[in-house]
């Protein structure tokens, strides 16, 4: 096993100018490159002088394990430290809810269930466990957290966002973001995505036919996501902005562009906000770097798109496949006076000083010490103290809840025994995936060991039990499967056709019914409302699902309060309609029940 050794070679007190000076044209634009893991071997990194190399979702070494990510990240660690400067390179992940991409990593609740918290210092312990899994591996770049302010809960990355109102968004925003920066270990916060990206309209996202097998899907993908906000300045600033101001206050060090146009114009070509208002107006004195391919969007000419997103003031480019040709453009553009060397050189220097502050020109590498600690008792406590937290009960007649740990419990649904549905995407893979994903509790385990060997629970992923005698309790897990980003845009947000027949079916199969939802935002359960006895969100909760079974059987409370307001039906959709509607929501804002 490799041991991090400190850059000796490299004085403490490196000066950035200095560096800076020393740089070649090709040294400052491989700086500025950001290529993704399987597009670039690690000796290219060397040739091209690059920067920062990152794995998407689901880019994971073959097996998914701890130590093949410490060894994956580690060859590019390497490359970069035999270039003539010996500048690092810095690697990057969407850890999202856990370093997620790693099987064997914990996977927290998404950031809508830590939203229903309200509990900035459970955000620390999170970001805490998720800096350690990640430096495990070598990883010093988390593009995390979204502070989006979703406002249309069709949108695919509603869980995503803490809330629908920034005033909840802000204070954990912030705690993130300094938990993970002024943590030990320490990692590089990356905000998001910058901004507006929770305002667009639904049916302003569009195709791009100059760019192949990306955001291309049927149905109502991509109806929303990377769409256009349209709201004035005010609006902006006051719900979208917000955020960021409090971040760039805390000391955030790296924003990522949205995908998305404000007012129809892209945010990655967007000067006044980028450079006038973020670096300008809010001194924001870290880089900013591009979205996954975003640049490409600008214009169908590459080198326009290339130009104006430089020009607009983004630092770095998450390229991700053809850095080559990115580096040739971004080169030409300089040579050509299209971009010019003040530009390059206020970029390498916003990168470099990055680099020096997070102290790998000293230390590298990352924390081989710490693979043993990854998805460990005492990381998954927090989790499943997490999960108990964001829990939201949304009724409870008949003295329904807590369950009696010596009943006979009915369990029915395909989501009470799948860790995949659980986690929602960003887990292990991009979109995420149904089954044993990777390592953790399913409700039906969690719901069984917090029982004990009193309780008797039989499952049925169908709800059809032997027998025709009904039972106490019916436990229903019903609710969304796996996705992310535009490709869970979704028009209807109702139950599946089998999710609702099965509420039914246990409604005749018990005498008291709790309905149990996983799912990325607010869904339409008004019908399934009135069929339960109770019900409760709870989201995405990740791997850790015994701390649902926790609350369930009463071991702990219920102290989640909603931050969404959940709609009575499609009409009230987006949030907008719904503040307008005069029948008000199902669930308000702030809404949750205890016992």
């Amino acid at each position: 096993m490799h041991v991090a050794q400190p850059l000796v070679s490299r004085p403490t007190d490196i000066s950035v100018d200095s560096l800076a000076e020393q740089m070649t044209l090709a040294e400052k634009i491989g700086q500025m490159t950001q290529a993704e893991k399987n597009s670039i071997p690690p000796e290219d990194v060397s040739t091209y002088f690059v920067g920062s190399v990152l794995s998407g979702g689901g880019g994971n070494p073959e097996p998914n394990t701890p130590e093949t990510w410490a060894s994956m990240v580690r060859a590019y660690h390497e490359a970069a430290l035999k270039t003539r400067l010996r500048i690092p390179v810095i690697y990057g992940s969407d850890a999202v809810h856990g370093h997620s991409n790693m099987r064997g990593a914990v996977i927290f609740p998404h950031n809508i269930g830590m939203g229903a918290t309200r509990d900035p210092e459970l955000v620390r312990r999170a970001a805490h466990v998720t800096a350690r899994e990640m430096m495990a591996a070598g990883v010093h770049f988390n593009f995390a957290p979204a502070v989006s302010v979703p406002q249309d809960i069709r949108w695919g990355r509603t869980y995503e966002g803490y809330s629908e109102d920034p005033s909840i968004v802000v204070p954990l925003g912030v705690a993130s973001v300094e938990e993970q920066q002024n943590g030990d270990p320490r990692v590089l916060a990356s905000v998001k995505h910058f901004v507006a990206d929770g305002g667009t309209k639904w049916g302003t996202s569009l195709t791009y036919d100059w760019i192949q097998g990306n955001w291309q899907a049927p149905g109502d993908s991509f109806s929303i996501d990377q769409g256009n906000a349209d709201a004035d300045e005010a609006t902006l600033r006051s719900v979208h902005l917000a955020p960021y101001v409090a971040a760039v206050k805390a000391g955030a060090l790296n924003i990522m562009v949205s995908f998305s146009s404000w007012q129809g114009t892209k945010m990655h070509a967007n000067r006044y906000l980028i450079t006038d208002v973020l670096k300008g107006e809010l001194g924001f004195s870290g880089f900013v770097i591009s979205d996954w391919m975003a640049v490409n969007q600008i214009d169908r000419d590459y080198r326009t798109s290339v130009t104006s997103a430089i020009n607009a003031g983004i630092d770095m480019v998450m390229v991700p496949y053809d850095y080559k040709l990115f580096i040739k453009t971004l080169t030409e553009a300089v040579e050509s006076g299209a971009v010019s060397q003040e530009r390059i050189d206020d970029a390498v220097r916003r990168i470099l000083r990055v680099k020096k502050w997070l102290g790998v020109f000293e230390s590298p590498f990352g924390r081989d010490d710490l693979l043993a600690s990854v998805g460990s008792a005492e990381h998954r406590a927090v989790a499943r103290e997490a999960v108990r937290k964001t829990l939201v009960l949304l009724k409870n007649e008949n003295n329904t809840l807590p369950l009696s740990k010596n009943a006979l419990i009915l369990v029915a649904g395909r989501g009470a025994d799948d860790i995949g549905m659980q986690c929602g995407g960003w887990s292990i893979t991009w979109q995420g995936d149904h089954g044993a994903t990777t390592l953790g509790t399913s409700l039906l385990e969690g719901m069984r060991q917090v029982a004990g060997d009193s309780a008797e629970i039989g499952y049925s992923a169908d709800g059809q039990f032997e027998g025709s005698e009904k039972a106490e309790i019916g436990v229903v897990v019903v609710g969304e499967s796996p996705y992310a980003e535009g490709m869970g845009d979704n028009g209807n947000l109702k139950l599946s056709a089998a999710d609702q027949e099965l509420v039914t079916r246990m409604r005749e199969r018990c005498s008291k019914l709790v309905v149990v939802v996983l799912s990325g935002r607010p869904i339409l359960i008004t019908e399934q409302l009135a069929q339960a006895d109770a019900m409760v969100a709870a989201f995405l909760p990740g791997t850790e699902s015994q701390g649902v079974a926790d609350v369930l059987f009463g071991d702990h409370p219920f102290t989640g309060k909603l931050s969404y307001s959940w709609p009575r039906s499609i009409e009230q959709v987006p949030l907008t309609a719904l503040k307008q509607h005069p029948d008000g929501p199902l669930f308000p804002l702030g809404y949750g029940l205890t016992y």
